[in-house]
């Protein structure tokens, strides 16, 4: 089952980093968001990616293409580029990454539809290129197959937007800042389709995959709800992004689930 990772978008609310890369490629630690996404599904054997490139994609193709030399040492024979020996190894030697651009004005309907032609399988996986969780897609993908519907979507709990705490006697006694709320579930990515999704989809650049076409799979009753309680966090501002990096640094990412 292939995954695809939707990339495009410009990330204006991320402005300090976005005005010189595309938001999957702000880092957590030293490397970026879009690779930790890739790690949580490789955990679970699924590192067949699809990235849906648009605004700033020449960074990510980039990337890709310099993966080899700039994350192992290397000796290269000068003049003679084909002379290059690779020193080190990494856990990503079986990754296979189809870089796919899908226009830089296209909504995330749009995207998905341009990548249809490299969908094989029954089903496959997608995601937003800016969001981590502890999400178990073993049990994901169990989920869906175990109903007759198109879609599964994750339902996820998002962090308040102001600190929470507990009052006792008028006296405060515990507070945290910006926890996940308890109850509310938001719609936080990490997809399962099958292939008659496409068919709720419009090549047209408007076309918005939360709009008309999860509406329109509601509607028709396509549309199932795997619940996650554990963690998830997206970056959508620098605060966030701070908060994501102050986890990595302190080795209390609950997110990663890899050696």
């Amino acid at each position: 089952m292939k995954v695809v990772i939707l990339c495009g978008g410009k990330g204006t609310r991320l402005r300090e980093e976005t005005e010189f890369r595309p938001k999957p490629m702000v880092k957590i630690g030293d490397r970026p968001v879009l690779w930790h996404i890739m790690k949580i599904y490789a955990n679970y054997g699924y590192k067949d990616f699809i990235i849906c490139l648009g605004y700033k994609g020449d960074k990510i193709k980039e990337y890709f293409l310099n993966y080899e030399m700039m994350n192992n040492d290397f000796t290269i024979q000068l003049g003679n580029r084909n002379e290059i020996q690779i020193h080190d190894y990494h856990n990503e030697n079986d990754w296979r990454v189809t870089l796919a651009d899908t226009g830089e004005e296209s909504q995330t309907g749009t995207r998905i539809k341009k990548i249809e032609k490299y969908i094989d399988e029954d089903s496959f996986m997608l995601t937003y290129g800016d969001g981590v969780g502890n999400i178990n897609i073993g049990d994901l993908v169990k989920f869906h197959n175990s109903h007759d519907k198109i879609g599964t979507m994750t339902g996820v709990h998002p962090s308040s937007r102001f600190g929470e705490f507990t009052v006792k006697n008028n006296q405060i006694i515990n507070f945290h800042e910006k926890p996940q709320t308890k109850s509310d579930l938001i719609n936080g990515g990490y997809f399962v389709f099958d292939k008659a999704f496409f068919d709720y989809l419009t090549s047209d650049n408007t076309c918005i995959l939360e709009k008309e076409p999860l509406e329109k799979m509601v509607a028709n009753g396509e549309l199932m709800l795997y619940p996650h309680d554990g963690f998830w966090q997206c970056v959508d501002t620098y605060r966030e992004l701070e908060l994501l990096n102050i986890l990595w640094k302190q080795h209390n990412s609950p997110w990663k689930c890899w050696e």
